[in-house]
C-alpha cells in the first residue's frame, strides 16, 4: 500500500539527507518525493510517497520521521481526503503533419503544448498520477526523447491545523522544533 506523508521541516541545509539516510538505514524505499517552500519562513514541506504493504512497517517510517531533529510535524494522509498531483514535461519528435494529431491528443488529456520547434514539441500536464501514466501510454507511438517528471505533492481537502510552536513566528536563524509526542499510528 502507498503511504503518503506530509512533513514539515526546517528549511536548513542536510535536512533532506538526514530523511533519506533514514529511509536508506530502514530499507524502506522511496517512491517520490518532493520539497519545497511552505507558507511558513524558514519551513519546507516536503510530500513522501513510500510503497510499504506492511502497516507495522509504516507506522515505523511515521515514528521514525518524528524523531529526526529538523522535523517539524507528520502527517500521513494515506486514507484522508486529499487532493494531489503531478507535473510532467515530455518531449516529442514530431513532423508538420502529426502536430495536429498530437495537439488534439494533447487537449484531450488535459495538457498543453509549452514549446514548439521544427522538429520538437514540449507537452506540459499536472494531474493525477494514473491520468498521468495515461498521457505518456498516448504518447508512445510518438518518438518521445525526454521526460521529466515530480513526485505526487498532496493538500488534505479542508480546513488547515497549524503546527502549534512557540518559535511559530521566530526569525529564521532561531527556529527550534519539537515534534508533538504520538504514540499511537492510525493507518
Amino acid at each position: 500500500m502507498k503511504q503518503t506523508l506530509i512533513t514539515l521541516v526546517e528549511d536548513k541545509p542536510g535536512v533532506l539527507n538526514r530523511i533519506s539516510s533514514l529511509f536508506r538505514r530502514r530499507n524502506f524505499n522511496i517512491e517520490s518525493l518532493v520539497v519545497g517552500h511552505s507558507e511558513t519562513s524558514g519551513v519546507s514541506r516536503m510530500t513522501i510517497v513510500a510503497n510499504e504493504p506492511e502497516a507495522s512497517k509504516r507506522g515505523n517510517i511515521y515514528f521514525n520521521l518524528l524523531k529526526l531533529v529538523n522535523v517539524i510535524a507528520v502527517k500521513d494522509v494515506s486514507k484522508l481526503p486529499c487532493i494531489s498531483r503531478e507535473f510532467i514535461l515530455i518531449k516529442i519528435n514530431i513532423g508538420p503533419d502529426q502536430l495536429n494529431e498530437v495537439n488534439a491528443i494533447v487537449k484531450q488529456h488535459g495538457a498543453r503544448i509549452v514549446d514548439m520547434g521544427t522538429e520538437t514539441l514540449i507537452v506540459e500536464a499536472t494531474d493525477e498520477e494514473s491520468t498521468i501514466n495515461k498521457l505518456i501510454s498516448v504518447l508512445q507511438p510518438y518518438e518521445i526523447t525526454e521526460i521529466v517528471r515530480t513526485g505526487e505533492i498532496a493538500m488534505r481537502r479542508g480546513k488547515t491545523h497549524k503546527v502549534s510552536s512557540e518559535k511559530i513566528n521566530a526569525k529564521v536563524g532561531d527556529i527550534s522544533w519539537k515534534p508533538e509526542h504520538i504514540s499511537s499510528y492510525q493507518n
